[in-house]
């Protein structure tokens, strides 16, 4: 009987009409203003191109509608008288609800900030796997925080359970502690970037050009063609030069003149280099100097800038320098100098050469000496 009575109360099914409106009411309200936010925040995004309105965007557009449901429930629930019990059920369904919603937020939008790291603004793909390990890891902190944190406000008493997890951890991390090693090399290649897939590196006696970047090696394709793969704590012990993010080029280069060049050819010669790379495209001059006496020539030092960090322009630009040079200098009917000695015979007589299988009677005369035909 009482039960019916129960059943049949008139402000029982008052309330329950009650609750169900206001939630009904409030979850297509909710549903309405995060839907139109997050569609302006996404027109903004593509006029101003600012990617912080579109990360905003598609973050509110992660909104669960179950949890938008329960959230409109347990705000109508608040209208009705509820026994303590059902009170204290209640606060801890608000906290489950706000930590599930702030989870798939910051999920979303740390899968959504490691996309826009993947991607180069020219459309291109960096390399993804620092990127998505870390994009990992992150969320299964924030899966983590919120589940412990649920755990505590549900009353259950995590300590032990977070001590066992911290002597399980510090227990693995010396059992594989080379492989972290390089897992953390990687990550911090990932994010301070010294190097990225296509980079044209050099260190130590390799160079080559990246392939890819792994979780414990990076790959590179060397110069004469094999697979070089070095590990990535080792790679990052190294001083490493990047060719690919080189702006300009400085190349510096010696040629050297004969000593019997007159003066005046020898300041011609400074202002035919300056004349011939100003007419080379893709190089900037300098500077061109008369630099120094050395054992057989006179030594000039020329700079210039390559305006490009491919080596086969920079080859390129040399080729036309050198053959311009070449032509220039025997316009000016100067000499390039090459290794020559001199050797000065004081006192005495040269004795006779003779020099067989010259032709006529009498050889050349050598100093004071007369090669004779051999009889």
């Amino acid at each position: 009987m009482q039960d019916w009575d129960f059943w049949l109360n008139q402000r029982l099914w008052v309330n329950v009409a009650l609750v169900l409106l206001v939630s009904l009411t409030t979850y297509f309200v909710s549903r309405t203003l995060v839907n139109r936010l997050s569609s302006r925040l996404a027109n903004w995004a593509h006029t101003q191109r600012k990617l912080r309105y579109r990360l905003v965007a598609e973050i509110f557009r992660q909104t669960s509608r179950f949890l938008l449901f329960a959230f409109s429930l347990l705000l109508a629930l608040k209208l009705v008288e509820l026994p303590e019990q059902w009170q204290a059920n209640l606060s801890h369904g608000w906290f489950v609800a706000l930590s599930l919603q702030f989870a798939l937020w910051l999920g979303s939008g740390v899968r959504l900030w490691a996309n826009s790291l993947v991607m180069h603004p020219d459309g291109s793909v960096r390399n993804p796997v620092t990127t998505t390990i870390i994009a990992i890891m992150l969320r299964i902190l924030i899966w983590s925080v919120m589940l412990l944190s649920i755990l505590a406000n549900l009353g259950i008493n995590i300590t032990a359970l977070v001590a066992s997890l911290g002597v399980g951890g510090i227990a693995v991390a010396l059992a594989v502690q080379t492989l972290l090693s390089d897992l953390f090399a990687s990550l911090a290649i990932g994010v301070d970037k010294p190097f990225e897939i296509g980079d044209f590196v050099v260190f130590g006696d390799v160079a080559g050009s990246i392939e890819h970047i792994g979780l414990k090696t990076t790959r590179i394709r060397s110069l004469s063609g094999e697979q070089v793969v070095c590990s990535n704590a080792e790679l990052l012990r190294q001083t490493l030069h990047n060719y690919k993010r080189m702006e300009k080029r400085r190349i510096l280069f010696k040629f050297g003149i004969t000593y019997n060049t007159p003066t005046e050819k020898v300041r011609e010669v400074s202002r035919l280099v300056a004349t011939v790379i100003k007419g080379v495209a893709d190089a900037d001059f300098d500077r061109a100097h008369f630099l120094a006496f050395d054992d057989y020539q006179l030594t000039f030092e020329v700079v210039y800038f390559v305006l490009s960090s491919d080596y086969n322009t920079y080859m390129d630009i040399q080729q036309e320098i050198n053959l311009g040079l070449l032509q220039g200098l025997r316009d000016l009917e100067v000499q390039f100098a090459f290794p020559t000695y001199s050797l000065e015979f004081i006192g005495g007589t040269l004795p006779d050469i003779r020099v067989a299988g010259l032709p006529g009677e009498q050889g050349p005369t050598i100093g004071n000496a007369q090669a004779t035909r051999a009889q």
